[in-house]
């Protein structure tokens, strides 16, 4: 296949810290598909907080809460939601090891209230977009609900955030047989670890194969961009893997490309060398 599909990440990829997409960036996602290729947002959001002004940038497809949902052309392919009985277990491992989490569903987000208490004090590192993100989320004044309020009919994932980071790896040998840990980079700061757990049946690789497989392509087709550890998957699949000037240094160094930053339009810099556009 001459044509490559294309995979964004959002947050510290396509856009930094819930800006609007850049000019540059808007140019090399609208060029690209001029020229032929297929792009397609890869990220951890769900669906209900992607954003219009991302959306309105044109893609061919989202897989969004890490791959638990693939639409391509408007068509659902995959919508796979954790059953309530399971994030019952998940939440009493982690709220056993004293952790604050935060539930993404179709419905919104609900958190238990002491995370933004947490989020508020906490110092991001600067390569951790997730937890940005969420601070952000917070100044912006975005809907997120308390835990009182969640419907408990299941959900795409769960994150969550922690003053201690053994309490982190104390809850792993009853989780990670079946989840993959995304624990994002907390440089020299140890006020907040934050991380999520990601099913490992559904992850953005898998994502990216049934797109694949909708159009009659092959992983090797594929060039993805990523920056933080909740895009290791993703990367780790595509044909060709970039990470950001920004990104976290497990991922630099897995990555075939290093290209600028998100504030330098690494997206639209490295699409011009690759003959993207």
């Amino acid at each position: 296949m001459e044509k490559k599909l294309i995979f964004l990440d959002i947050d510290g990829t396509l856009v930094s810290e819930l800006a609007e997409p850049s000019p540059l960036a808007k140019e090399a996602v609208r060029r690209a598909r001029e020229k032929g290729n297929r792009v397609f947002l890869c990220t951890g959001r769900n669906m209900p907080i992607i954003g219009n002004d991302i959306l309105e940038v044109g893609f061919d497809g989202v897989v969004a809460s890490a791959g638990g949902h693939v639409e391509v052309e408007g068509r659902v392919l995959l919508d796979s939601i954790l059953p309530e009985e399971t994030i019952q277990e998940c939440l009493a491992v982690f709220h056993e090891n004293g952790m604050y989490c935060r539930i993404e569903t179709s419905e919104g987000i609900y958190t238990d209230p002491q995370m933004e208490a947490l989020l508020r004090a906490s110092r991001a590192d600067s390569t951790n977009s997730e937890l940005i993100r969420m601070q952000k989320e917070i100044e912006k004044g975005i809907d997120i609900r308390p835990y009182e309020e969640y419907p408990r009919k299941g959900a795409y994932k769960i994150c969550f955030t922690s003053t201690d980071l053994e309490a982190v790896e104390r809850t792993k040998p009853r989780l990670n047989e079946r989840f993959h840990y995304a624990v994002f980079p907390f440089g020299d700061s140890s006020s907040c670890f934050n991380g999520e757990i990601i099913p490992k049946e559904v992850d953005k690789g898998k994502g990216m194969e049934l797109v694949c497989r909708y159009y009659g392509a092959t992983l090797d087709d594929t060039v993805a961009f990523g920056d933080s550890m909740n895009d290791y998957a993703m990367m780790e699949a595509a044909g060709v893997c970039v990470a950001m000037g920004n990104a976290c240094p497990e991922l630099k160094q897995m990555a075939d490309r290093v290209c600028e930053s998100v504030w330098d339009d690494g997206v639209y810099h490295e699409f011009k060398r690759m003959g993207l556009l």
